[in-house]
């Protein structure tokens, strides 16, 4: 397999997807109005940030990184708790400071390049495009991949879980740590999705009978019903970790 990882700046245009990207995530996660309002423009007025892993052989992308340039001061406790949110509106405020990180949106990769260290270099390769355009570090509102499976655990414990090797219980956290990330805070509110009862229930394909909270497939946290208002919030906590701190 011969990849190459290309910028939307340097090869323009839509290009063929492995099957395997679509829908590749839970239904509701697409449903962020934030990102629902100026995810396009990112990718629009951001191309040398956005990238993908370009098979030669099959001649399709089998992974995508998006990334966003942003301010930070340095100091751990002012990463954002909005995370995501907080960084994809902040690159179309009026008046923003001069970007001087590269903060990471997401990484997709086609399930049949799972497990051959595309994830790695997904990773890498954002840090590279980070520093070639004079942003670094790379700091990460990261989603754990196995997070759902634990859903009632708060996010402050689950990050602290290792194995008996003493490597983090998480993949996806484990694979950013091995890459000499290190976690620094818990961004609690990275991503709000509201919608009605009925738009949730579409959603997840479960029926909500009463107010409560409710655990939903692919959710890191239980989606809080309010049948009285007809609404459903869902808040999303992501893990903040920072690649190539002073």
């Amino acid at each position: 397999m011969a990849l190459q990882f290309p910028t939307r700046a340097e090869r323009t245009g839509s290009q063929p997807h492995a099957p395997g990207m679509e829908g590749a995530w839970p239904e509701f996660m697409y449903h962020d109005p934030v990102l629902n309002e100026l995810f396009g423009r990112v990718i629009e007025e951001y191309p040398e940030f956005q990238f993908y892993a370009w098979d030669d052989e099959r001649e399709e992308v089998v992974g995508v990184g998006n990334a966003i340039p942003g301010s930070w001061d340095g100091e751990l406790a002012s990463l954002p708790e909005r995370g995501i949110d907080a960084f994809v509106e902040g690159g179309f405020t009026e008046g923003r400071p001069e970007p001087n990180v590269l903060c990471a949106l997401q990484i997709l990769i086609d399930p049949e390049h799972r497990g051959q260290g595309l994830s790695r270099r997904m990773i890498e390769r954002m840090g590279e495009i980070g520093r070639d355009n004079g942003l670094a570090p790379l700091i990460a509102p990261v989603r754990p991949s196995l997070k759902h499976r634990y859903p009632l655990a708060p996010m402050e414990r689950y990050v602290t879980w290792r194995r008996d090797d003493g490597m983090l219980l998480d993949p996806w956290l484990r694979t950013h740590e091995r890459l000499g990330a290190e976690i620094v805070r818990v961004a609690p509110e990275s991503m709000r999705i509201p919608g009605t009862v009925a738009e949730w229930e579409t959603w997840t394909e479960l029926s909500f009978p009463e107010t409560g909270s409710y655990v939903v497939p692919g959710a890191l946290v239980p989606v809080e019903i309010d049948r009285e208002r007809d609404e459903g919030i869902y808040v999303e906590p992501n893990v903040w970790m920072v690649h190539g701190a002073a």
